[in-house]
């Protein structure tokens, strides 16, 4: 048998370039080689304030979501997605595991403090934020995968989903599949304003169905070295995140080492920096655009999303029967 990955996505909106080099690229690479489970977090989503509004439409996010992942080449005749919403047995092992946590030990989760503190949530913050990682732990176990490509910023949560494994064991001899983690090549891309992190919250974010237009236009006001004043001004590469998208998207290496030579140097300007950052991330967009025509059909990716949830929730009844009776529950 093939081990299992999975991974997934808020469905907070649209998925955007530091999505797809943090972790897309990494399930695209594994698609045939594991069984890959993709999950549509559309109940974490609801851990933000902004999203308990009856404006919101997370069924419509959550297409949008499937679309992007479709788009960049994820094939759903190899990969199972499904909603997060559309698999209650997840709820049923998240509310168990949730008594092998503590609150301090969720407090300590880095993303959650860092989080409150971005986003200046205050104590303004449901217990439902506060479940976030064990929710994800939940939908971790819930396949039984064997690896977990995410973010850096995920990583804790993987941390904590080990911690509450380890106390289930020690307390009932509970052994489920502990999982690896994997990292993107580019962990965390910087936003396009120079903020440490590209997140559709600060509006920094280049979408993967962004026109070519918008595409220009976030590109050409990136921010840049703002102590150079003129195109004749030595520059700053290091930390420049004009320059940082260059390392990432641009293959050809030779043209981004000569830029860095002349920016340091005062011999070239932001503007043809960023036009040919612009044609390097055209060229990853490009395909991807091309490929969201072939899934436009709504109708098609709720078939998708309805086989994936049965097939999830056949998988997740498994574990949760075997963890109930670890736990002497009557059944």
């Amino acid at each position: 048998m093939k081990k299992r990955i999975l991974t997934g996505d808020n469905t907070t909106g649209k998925l955007h370039l530091g999505h797809y080099v943090g972790s897309i690229q990494n399930r695209i690479k594994h698609q045939k080689e594991y069984e890959t489970f993709i999950i549509l977090a559309d109940m974490h989503a609801l851990a933000y304030p902004k999203y308990l509004t009856k404006q919101t439409n997370l069924g419509e996010f959550s297409l949008e979501v499937l679309k992007d992942n479709l788009s960049c080449g994820l094939n759903p005749d190899e990969v199972i997605f499904f909603n997060e919403s559309g698999v209650p047995e997840i709820y049923e092992l998240f509310t168990i595991l949730s008594m092998f946590v503590s609150y301090p030990r969720i407090m300590r989760v880095p993303t959650i403090k860092d989080e409150i503190r971005e986003k200046d949530l205050g104590d303004n913050y449901s217990m439902g934020y506060l479940n976030f990682p064990t929710l994800m732990a939940a939908d971790i176990l819930s396949v039984g995968a064997d690896l977990v490509p995410v973010g850096e910023d995920q990583k804790p949560m993987i941390e904590l989903t080990r911690d509450i494994l380890d106390k289930m064991k020690a307390n009932f001899g509970i052994e489920l599949k502990v999982p690896e983690v994997e990292i993107g090549e580019t962990p965390r891309l910087v936003g396009t304003d120079g903020k440490v992190k590209m997140t559709k919250s600060l509006n920094n974010t280049i979408n993967l169905s962004d026109t070519s237009d918008e595409v220009k236009k976030k590109v050409m006001s990136m921010y840049t070295d703002p102590s150079r004043l003129r195109a004749t001004d030595p520059g700053k590469v290091e930390g420049n995140p004009v320059f940082i998208y260059h390392d990432v998207f641009n293959e050809n290496k030779n043209e981004v080492l000569d830029l860095k030579e002349r920016y340091t140097l005062g011999k070239v300007g932001d503007i043809e920096v960023k036009e040919k950052l612009f044609i390097a991330i055209e060229k990853v967009l490009e395909p991807i655009r091309e490929k969201r025509i072939m899934f436009e059909n709504e109708e098609l990716l709720k078939e998708i999303l309805i086989a994936g949830n049965a097939k999830v929730r056949k998988e997740a009844s498994i574990i949760l029967k075997e963890v109930k009776e670890k736990l002497n529950l009557i059944q």
